[in-house]
């Protein structure tokens, strides 16, 4: 099953171009990791995929419709880079959690399924003690682990993160990367925006470079060995490979 795909998807902000031809595809239980320069169009081309924003030319699917089509009944759980709009409001993890079943409400009332599929999600991400806790008093780490729940709950099958560790401390990005791999291994499909190169190449299969143009797209160990990042960049780039454990 291909999760999404891109054929020759142009876009930009008036006059400034942002993306220009750009063609991938994202198989189910694939884990892509997409980077690029800062302004190199990676969270427009997240926006894309979602529906969030039309291309100007090209065409974009999800699980081969129309992306505000095949968002419907919350199989992708979109997790952005800056959270602090929800986790500002009086809400409780759980709470936040449980509006990932919204999709699967027949007629908005909750039953035993859904708080089932609650307190499950939350279980897995490792968060089951904190769920009577405002969303506001958690750290960065927890807060990204609430919303991977709230997907989780949805029954998604596919994440995708924009930078979601942005203000995270270093021990719980180890961890929240780790808790990525665990659930990609268990079949989730990961599409991840971060800067940090060495992150990307030590969790993801596949990389996607871009830099306005598609500069890459394809195994990891292929992206390792190749002078993509002197093209994209403009620049010699070190990969730094951190210790988590």
């Amino acid at each position: 099953m291909t999760v999404a795909e891109l054929d020759h998807v142009t876009f930009g902000y008036g006059d400034r171009p942002v993306l220009s031809g750009v063609s991938l595809t994202v198989e189910d239980g694939e884990f892509l990791g997409v980077v690029g320069p800062n302004g190199s169009g990676k969270s427009t081309l997240l926006e894309l995929v979602l529906g969030l924003r039309t291309p100007d030319e090209g065409t974009v699917r999800l699980f081969g419709k129309p992306p505000g089509t095949g968002r419907k009944g919350g199989r992708v759980g979109y997790v952005a880079q800056n959270v602090t709009a929800v986790s500002g409001m009086p809400v409780t993890v759980r709470e936040v959690v449980a509006t990932g079943r919204s999709s699967h409400l027949g007629f908005g009332f909750a039953g035993e399924k859904d708080r089932d599929a609650v307190e499950n999600a939350m279980e897995i991400v490792g968060i089951s003690a904190l769920a009577g806790r405002r969303v506001a008093r958690l750290s960065g780490g927890q807060q990204q682990r609430a919303f991977i729940a709230r997907a989780l709950a949805a029954d998604a099958d596919a994440l995708v993160l924009d930078e979601p560790t942005v203000g995270v401390d270093a021990e719980s990005r180890g961890e929240f990367y780790g808790l990525l791999r665990d659930l990609n291994r268990d079949g989730l499909a990961v599409v991840l925006v971060e800067h940090d190169i060495g992150v990307v190449t030590e969790h993801a299969d596949r990389i996607a470079c871009l830099n306005r143009k598609l500069y890459f797209h394809g195994g990891t160990d292929e992206f390792e060995a190749s002078d993509v990042l002197t093209d994209a960049y403009g620049a010699n780039q070190r990969r730094l490979h951190h210790d988590h454990d």
